[in-house]
């Protein structure tokens, strides 16, 4: 078969790619414009991604997967060999070509523009933010205070809402709850997406119950964040861990990609020469900093792993302290970034609420 017959057998799959995907990979389900799973021979898990809409050809074709979780990546095609175990490239195209159900290969048009996908997802997430209410005098000041993090300016991504529904699932009541509301968005600073953190009623940490955490929306590529985008950044998984290092190096621009296979796949501001990247310390955040690093280089992006004591930035700023943490990030960031980022404490005076005032 000629590559270009095989690259127009590959973009008819990505014209069909979320139909493709719920045949042969049934264990994973869509997340905004992609189709999470766990791997390519379709193991349940959310570490592979694939792009479910985009450019007819190229790195953005609908289509293209990534495995974050090992730096594999490929087309429909190759998801069709790897889950069915198929070692003949013939048999991968008659396979493919009975699933679209057509033996000639025609030349229809690409589809003119792309339609952004699941919008009563992002739209729920636009109103539950935009309803919410800003932080100052609310139990989430209390409870990043709680977390160690007292340094709480360009934190508008962040509100609170005292009656976030939270569902615990069939045959039980759906409650509200009190929760931190974070908005996800994109480069361009339209909300993609919200992240709810419920909360004990005091704030004191978050709510006991089973999952205290969850998001929704197109995630994505996307990311919680803080400061206006700059030439340098730093990105880590969750919001605790970002604000912890932004309590040292508060004026550096900062993203939290939410989870370790979100980290992995942030879009990068085209204004971006160096990237910091707090490292979680576990395998699939090893596998996000290796991940993440390699598409750095690739964008000709500077990439520097930040590594923690513990398991991970706020961890350290609990057990260590603001002075402990400072010690522990000295060597791992530039000495020009740390000259332009940074401030003392003697710099930054506490007020009675424990919050750093201005310089």
């Amino acid at each position: 078969m000629a590559r270009h017959d095989a690259s127009d057998l590959a973009y008819r799959l990505g014209r069909q790619a979320e139909a493709v995907c719920r045949h042969y990979l049934s264990n994973g389900r869509r997340q905004g414009n992609y189709w999470q799973v766990g791997d390519a021979r379709n193991a349940a898990g959310q570490s592979m991604h694939v792009r479910l809409a985009g450019a007819p050809s190229g790195k953005g074709a609908a289509g293209k997967w990534t495995d974050e979780a090992t730096g594999e990546h490929g087309d429909l095609l190759d998801i069709i060999r790897t889950t069915l175990g198929l070692t003949d490239f013939k048999d991968v195209v008659a396979e493919a070509r009975a699933f679209l159900q057509f033996a000639p290969l025609a030349d229809p048009k690409p589809p003119a523009r792309t339609v952004r996908s699941n919008p009563n997802r992002t739209d729920a997430a636009a109103r539950l933010f935009g309803i919410s209410m800003p932080i100052p005098g609310t139990i989430v000041k209390t409870y990043l205070r709680n977390r160690g993090i007292t340094y709480l300016r360009e934190v508008g991504s962040l509100r609170f809402h005292p009656r976030c529904y939270y569902r615990h699932g069939p045959g039980r009541p759906t409650e509200m709850r009190p929760a931190m509301v974070a908005a996800v968005s994109d480069l361009t600073g339209a909300i993609t997406g919200a992240h709810r953190t419920w909360l004990r009623p005091d704030g004191s940490g978050k709510a006991d119950v089973p999952s205290p955490r969850r998001a929704m929306g197109e995630l994505l590529g996307n990311a919680v964040r803080f400061g206006m985008a700059g030439r340098t950044m730093v990105a880590g998984e969750g919001i605790e861990t970002t604000l912890s290092f932004r309590t040292i190096l508060p004026g550096m621009p900062a993203l939290a990609g939410l989870s370790a296979a979100h980290l992995a796949a942030i879009a990068f501001p085209p204004e971006l020469r160096r990237l910091y990247i707090l490292r979680d310390r576990d395998p699939a955040g090893d596998n996000a900093v290796a991940t993440l690093m390699a598409r750095a280089a690739c964008e000709g992006i500077e990439a520097c792993a930040v590594s923690p004591r513990d398991n991970d930035m706020n961890a350290d700023l609990q057990a260590l302290g603001v002075a402990g943490l400072r010690n522990l990030l000295l060597p791992q960031v530039a000495p020009e970034d740390w000259a332009s980022f940074s401030r003392s404490d003697a710099r930054i005076p506490l007020d009675p609420e424990g919050n750093h005032g201005p310089t």
